[in-house]
């Protein structure tokens, strides 16, 4: 009963959104619909999200191929787990706080920009597709190399020993016994990737550079806040959805996950010889990858500890800034982890009941994937949609708080349910016939059983929904106003008002929130000693 109230829940937010969406414009608004396809704007911003999303994709995996291969190869590598976990804080680090390092490092008095000009090269601009690339590279390039690791990883030992064995080059490994395992894991991330991209509003919108470079969620925003066309922003929502839907498609036909990445399987090292080129290379292609995600990281701090960090404390509207980015996004964090709770209940009981009856059926498939279809249409579409409905009955901006606590939630429930399911299926597994068996059940039940078993894998989905929804910026650029800013949206008019400093330390603020919460997470997603030898 729970987790049918929780997929319903999940329904009518996003269809609730997107038909009102459509009923809003369509009374004596056909033909302007009609003229509305010949719209260049929506062409051009179809044209530029497909463009950039592709080279995007296409650049971060060739990019995470060497370093995912370096990584596999050399196991004993000096600080390799300290690296994997680098490359899993750009997962939940708030795009525009990567936009401002990344324009930093890059802008036109940028610490890698000056560095080409000293040298006589001359860096592009960092507005326009070039920034928007490098940034999803620096998002998406760390995912790819967890993933393919984690493919890697379901190598059995003996093809990776046996290789060593017969004198095999790297080439050869790599060939026949490597790419088998990661080409999967990379047509997974490929997709995922390409999702990602697609529905990247805040790192298009401070670098997007203008009309040339506009996705179609940008567009979608600036129908609705700047000209208020409501026809135009209909059929970009509906492209929007298509795109997005098609994305999810190649996903799931991949067999990704949207929550890939997380984890990486753990490893047995044995001793191997590496020929000193070799290890050069490795050091150097991991040393790239190293640098490229830890600059970023290294002119927050730097940028921000520069910044007057006592005064942007004692400022109201920071403090207000804080309050609410707390406040909702632990909001948000309670109804993911118990809307996910409710999906992993309900598939744990599918699970059950045909424990003994052969594969898993459609139904069965269908509702284990009804989390992730909340992502086939973006935040900001059903932002939109909501925003154009309450606006005829109600003052939009009053309704902030819940619409941004409601849909944040609903984003982050597939990434909970990565961390709840496999716990609560453990669970359900041991302890199922024992409790009927006893008659134990409710209250009781949760108490003595549920809550010990299930209480690390909730406190580590809570942390990462929190960390999610602290970082969001394309609910709360529809929702938001003067009574109602949290700390991406603050950081988003300190740097439209050129407060670079300002925007920088409060940059740092919310980067350390973030982190300490993805660290959590990360850390704690991996199996204890204890669960490593219940399985083994």
């Amino acid at each position: 009963m729970a987790a049918s109230m929780a997929a319903l829940f999940l329904v009518l937010l996003a269809g609730g959104a997107f038909l009102p969406l459509l009923l809003t414009a369509l009374p004596g608004a056909g033909g302007r619909l009609t003229d509305a396809l010949g719209d260049p704007v929506i062409w051009r911003s179809l044209r530029f999200t497909l463009v950039q999303a592709v080279l995007s994709t296409g650049i971060s995996l060739l990019l995470a191929v060497p370093v995912a291969a370096a990584l596999h190869e050399f196991r004993g590598f000096p600080g390799r787990n300290h690296v994997l976990r680098l490359f899993a804080l750009p997962l939940a680090l708030p795009q525009i706080v990567a936009v401002l390092a990344i324009v930093g490092l890059y802008g036109q008095r940028g610490v890698w920009s000056r560095l080409a000009e000293s040298v006589g090269l001359d860096f592009p601009s960092i507005y326009g597709l070039t920034g928007i690339l490098i940034a999803h590279v620096f998002f998406n390039m760390p995912l790819a190399v967890r993933i393919a690791l984690g493919g890697m990883a379901s190598m059995p030992a003996e093809y990776d020993r046996l290789a060593h064995q017969l004198g095999m080059g790297f080439a050869a490994r790599f060939r026949h016994v490597l790419w088998p395992f990661m080409r999967p894991a990379l047509m997974s991330s490929a997709s995922l990737i390409f999702m990602l991209c697609v529905t990247s509003f805040a790192v298009v919108l401070t670098l997007g550079g203008g009309p040339r470079a506009t996705t179609l969620e940008v567009a979608i925003y600036q129908a609705l806040t700047f000209d208020f066309d409501v026809v135009r922003a209909i059929l970009l929502a509906l492209v929007q959805v298509v795109v997005t839907a098609f994305a999810y498609s190649l996903l799931t036909r991949a067999g990704g996950s949207v929550s890939s990445g997380f984890t990486v399987g753990a490893l047995r090292p044995f001793a191997v010889r590496h020929t000193p080129g070799g290890y050069l290379a490795a050091v150097l292609v991991v040393s790239f990858g190293v640098l490229f995600v830890l600059t970023p990281f290294v002119l927050i701090v730097w940028r921000g500890l520069s910044a007057d960090l006592a005064g942007l404390v004692l400022q109201d509207s920071v403090r207000r800034a804080v309050t609410t980015s707390l406040l909702l996004g632990t909001l948000s964090a309670v109804l993911a982890v118990m809307l996910g709770l409710a999906f992993a209940a309900g598939v744990t009981r599918r699970a059950a009941a045909r424990r003994f009856s052969g594969p898993q059926t459609g139904a069965e498939r269908l509702f284990g994937q009804m989390s992730s279809l909340i992502l086939v249409v973006p935040p900001v579409v059903i932002a939109a949609g909501w925003f154009m409905v309450i606006r005829r009955f109600a003052d939009v901006y009053a309704a902030a708080p819940v619409m941004v606590v409601t849909i944040n939630a609903a984003m982050a429930v597939p990434f909970a349910i990565r961390l709840l399911q496999p716990a609560a299926l453990s669970a359900a597994e041991r302890y199922d016939r024992l409790c009927r068996q006893l008659g134990l059940e409710g209250f009781d039940r949760l108490r003595l059983v549920t809550w010990p078993l299930l209480r690390r894998a909730i406190f580590l989905a809570f942390a990462f929904s929190l960390a999610l929804s602290l970082g969001d910026l394309g609910v709360i650029t529809i929702f938001g106003s003067q009574d109602v800013q949290t700390l991406p949206y603050l950081i988003l008019q300190r740097m439209g008002s050129y407060r670079t400093q300002d925007a920088a330390g409060l940059a740092l603020l919310l980067c350390v929130m973030t982190m300490v919460l993805m660290m959590i997470a990360d850390r704690g997603s991996e199996p204890t000693r204890t669960e490593r030898t219940d399985r083994s």
